[in-house]
């Protein structure tokens, strides 16, 4: 049983004096009352008192209302004890947490009891308390407790509150006999039970809306520690782990340091949502921030907040492996039996873990380097030994200045990235002990740098750390064929080094102010220089830090089938070394974002993008596309597959001289055919709309024919959002003979393209009856709470396209459902024509792109313009 005694001044005189057994009795609604003064008095504690003080005064409060009920509904008058459990019986009871409590009771319940038990549990309910609860006897304690690890833990944090003294003497001692738990089993227990909620959040510390309490490095982690060491030791409290050696001082106050900002983190949530929430949501991070003292600046004060939370968790989870690694092997293993290799006369390699031989090998910063290296170059090491940690943990707080101001560790650090296991656990392990950040100062910088979206999923270092991980996969033959094309170019480039320099750099600026790409370019000339890498190499780094996001850029937002993209993409990319370098780095750094936003349409528009970048590169930039020749060669094409559907010359020919030259050129002739036979069987009275069969680009193509009208576009992209896909490119193409033939490229809610046949035929049959109808109703969903905690501010920009005939629009706007339906409306009211548009989503950002034109079909004009953009503006400002 805890010995955690409550300090009986701790809750204000005018709150016990009506809770105390010996004043009169107090009905559901006047504790009701109370209990709501004492949220509002608790809250006020929290601006200026240590928030341990806040939960314990709590667990107090709660301790003096059970007690009184206790003694109202006369259970002191029989066999039976009042425990708190769980975060209850260690006193940290937070505004709205859950009150764990058990019942402790003879063998036998009589009816009498069992009712003003009954109706005891309903007043609790009744005023508002969220109870767990459990009436057990001291031998079903016992039997449940040795068959489940999370009751065993609860159990052992008991704390009586009130009734029988006997019955709690009694259980006490059996809990800490080893048939109950031996340390050992109990230890396993935890630990396997640490590794399944690990598993649950992808083992990442760094989501975007953490679980205070569960997410890796968070509250439960620190309490994991305590229950193993309890368990073990018997100790009710962290600091009598000192007195074990199980902690040293240092780490004893930096656990607790980490464990009053997780607390105070956590009942400021409670105070925001006003309800028991742990998992801190995009829709209270800026009023938690607020209440903290982070500031009001919305996303400044939460970036702020975030970037300390991040670095908290890192720390907990680091001394929770830790320690739960020394508690492994001083406490549990049989020493007798450890496999011991060495390496050098500094380090040796027990079961797996790479072990200093002396404690004073960190005295030399060098040594750091030097062991990851060492880690590089033996791939049966498997991790850091607890005591060899704890070292580097010590010499890395005594560090003077960085490691990379000494020449060895510069060499060393290039022989890491260099080796072909470097990436793999030598990174993984220099990231997560921060020996990253200590030989890179701008490293530093990043880390925990949170960017307030719903694009980025991870921290800027996570991320990072990421696209390097991503990279690693590449090099490895087991992992080629998830990115084929990647593993090829990486596994034949002379110097992959220069692909993995330019991911640690690629975010390096961000947080700093100014473009981070620029800036990160510089960072990574002059590392390139500290570090005597060759000037080809320095250049060939810092131009990929620059250009990291223009293949992405390009891909997604222009029309990479238009050969003007092509050829503008390539002259800045300059030759095929360049675009290897890029393409890779781009795959890893898309993947890295946010793992639920890529799919397979985005690979496949990459892989387009290099693949006709290369063919130029080939054909030579100075010998431009010859336009007509690309045309014949589209329709010769389309001609052959039509030619053997058994349709004649005289029909094909018929039918293409309604089309403009465009049509030809934005298709494929496999397109061309497929439009061009259903166009010529069916009745041209009728809309004819098709759904492609099988992918491109990764998405569904739907190809729609009939007669030009207004609110066309409009019509289709509002039915599309009703249906749940998404628009990712659309092409839209007016026939001479007044029909237009509109492409959209669609993915479902899971950013796949449509796999069930059956779903085709009723979208395609929906699409046709809508079209035939000639309007949808539909009526604009609002925002989702989660999307209100975010503010975009809404650029319109327009670009002059080489022909003249047409006009570039940029739209960045806040998305929310059905906004390309309102761009539609908003176009066909401004008499705008569409031929052309690429939506792009970031998290909560749209980035869409539009190619258009007046009504004269000419580029738009300064006037055109001007009432385009104050009509968009209304629109998406509404």
């Amino acid at each position: 049983m805890s010995a955690i005694l409550l300090d009986e001044s701790i809750v204000p005189q005018c709150f016990t004096d009506r809770l105390c057994i010996s004043a009169p009795s107090i009905d559901t609604v006047d504790i009701c009352q109370l209990n709501e003064e004492f949220y509002l008095w608790q809250k006020e504690q929290f601006i200026n008192e240590d928030v341990s003080f806040v939960l314990n005064a709590r667990a107090h409060f709660v301790d003096k209302v059970l007690t009184k009920l206790w003694a109202q509904h006369q259970l002191d008058e029989y066999q039976l004890s009042l425990l708190a459990v769980g975060g209850y019986g260690r006193g940290e009871l937070h505004p709205f947490s859950d009150v764990d409590i058990l019942l402790l009771t003879q063998e036998d319940l009589p009816q009498d009891l069992a009712d003003k038990i009954s109706a005891f549990i309903t007043q609790l309910w009744d005023i508002k308390l969220d109870i767990g609860h459990s009436v057990r006897s001291i031998k079903e304690c016992l039997k449940q407790a040795v068959n489940d690890v999370t009751v065993a833990t609860n159990l052992m944090e008991m704390r009586k509150v009130c009734g029988n003294d006997a019955l709690t003497e009694h259980l006490q001692p059996l809990l800490n006999e080893d048939v109950f738990w031996t340390s050992k089993k109990f230890f396993v227990a935890k630990r396997e039970e640490q590794l399944a909620r690990h598993k649950q959040y992808n083992g990442a510390s760094y989501n975007l809306e953490p679980n205070l309490k569960a997410n890796p490095g968070g509250l439960r982690d620190i309490q994991t520690i305590g229950w193993v060491a309890k368990r073990h030791f018997n100790a009710d409290s962290l600091e009598e782990l000192v007195e074990h050696e199980y902690l040293t001082n240092n780490e004893y106050n930096e656990l607790l340091e980490c464990q009053n900002y997780l607390w105070r983190m956590r009942c400021a949530l409670h105070f925001i949502a006003n309800r028991s929430e742990n998992r801190l949501l995009f829709d209270h991070q800026a009023d938690v921030a607020k209440l903290l003292g982070f500031g009001d600046q919305g996303k400044v004060a939460v970036e702020r907040m975030m970037k300390r939370f991040y670095r908290i968790i890192g720390r907990v989870a680091e001394l929770n492996k830790m320690l739960l690694q020394h508690f492994d092997y001083s406490i549990i293993r049989d020493k007798k039996h450890n496999k011991e290799v060495i390496l050098n006369d500094d380090f040796v390699i027990l079961d797996g873990y790479i072990k200093a031989t002396n404690k004073h090998i960190f005295m030399r910063s060098i040594n750091i380097m030097e062991m990851f290296l060492l880690i590089a170059k033996h791939e049966e090491i498997i991790d850091l030994h607890s005591e060899t940690l704890r070292l580097m943990r010590n010499a890395r707080r005594r560090l003077v200045s960085g490691l990379m101001d000494y020449a060895r560790c510069r060499e060393i650090f290039l022989e890491i990235i260099k080796h072909p296991r470097g990436l793999g656990l030598p990174l993984s392990l220099m990231h997560r002990h921060s020996i990253l950040s200590a030989y890179l100062p701008a490293w530093r910088n990043i880390v925990g740098q949170m960017q307030f979206d719903l694009f980025h999923a991870y921290s800027v270092d996570e991320h990072s750390y990421r696209l390097l991980k991503n990279l690693y996969r590449f090099t490895l033959k087991k992992h080629s064929q998830e990115f084929p094309l990647c593993s090829q170019i990486v596994q034949r480039i002379r110097k992959p080094e220069v692909l993995f320099l330019a991911g640690i750099f690629h975010d390096i600026a961000k947080g700093r102010g100014g473009d981070h790409a620029e800036l990160g370019a510089v960072d990574a000339l002059q590392f390139s220089q500290d570090h005597l890498l060759n000037k080809h190499d320095g250049r060939m780094i810092s131009w990929l830090v620059k250009n990291h996001l223009l293949m992405s850029v390009t891909a997604q937002r222009r029309d990479i089938s238009d050969p003007e993209v092509i050829k503008n993409f390539a002259s800045i990319v300059r030759d095929e070394a360049h675009l290897d370098y890029l393409y890779c780095l781009t795959v890893a750094d898309m993947r890295a974002t946010n793992e639920s936003l890529w799919n397979s349409w985005k690979e496949n528009l990459l892989k387009e993008l290099y693949s006709s970048t290369k063919r130029a590169f080939r054909l030579g930039l100075e010998k431009p596309v010859d336009l007509r020749e690309q045309i014949r060669e589209n329709q010769q094409g389309a001609t052959q597959l039509l030619l053997a559907q058994n349709f004649s010359e005289i029909e094909i020919k018929t039918l293409w001289r309604e089309f403009k030259a465009d049509y030809f050129l934005r298709y494929a002739p496999v397109q061309i055919s497929w439009h061009c036979s259903h166009i010529l069987k069916h009745d041209r009275e009728q809309p004819l709309v098709l759904i492609s069969p099988t992918p491109y680009r990764g998405g569904t193509e739907v190809f729609v024919y009939t007669k030009d009208r207004a609110n066309i576009f409009a019509t289709i992209v509002a039915l599309l959002s009703v249906k749940g896909f998404s628009i990712h490119d659309a092409k839209i193409i007016t026939s001479k003979a007044g029909y237009t033939a509109n492409t959209f490229v669609i993915l479902d809610q899971q950013g796949n393209a449509i796999d069930d046949s059956y779903r085709a035929v009723e979208l395609g049959q929906s699409l046709t009856n809508v079209l035939a109808q000639g309007t949808i109703e539909f009526t604009s969903k609002p925002r989702t709470k989660r999307l209100q905690q975010f503010r975009v501010p809404t650029q319109i920009s327009f670009v002059e396209t080489p022909t003249q005939r047409s006009t570039l629009l940029e739209i960045v706007a806040l998305d929310k459902p059905g906004l390309l339906a309102d761009f539609a409306d908003v176009f066909q009211l401004c008499k705008i024509n569409i031929h052309s548009a690429k939506i792009t989503t970031f998290g909560e950002k749209a980035e869409d792109v539009f190619i258009i034109s007046n009504a004269e079909n000419k580029a738009l004009t300064e006037e055109d313009k001007a009432q385009l953009t104050a009509k968009l503006k209304e629109e998406l400002d509404s």
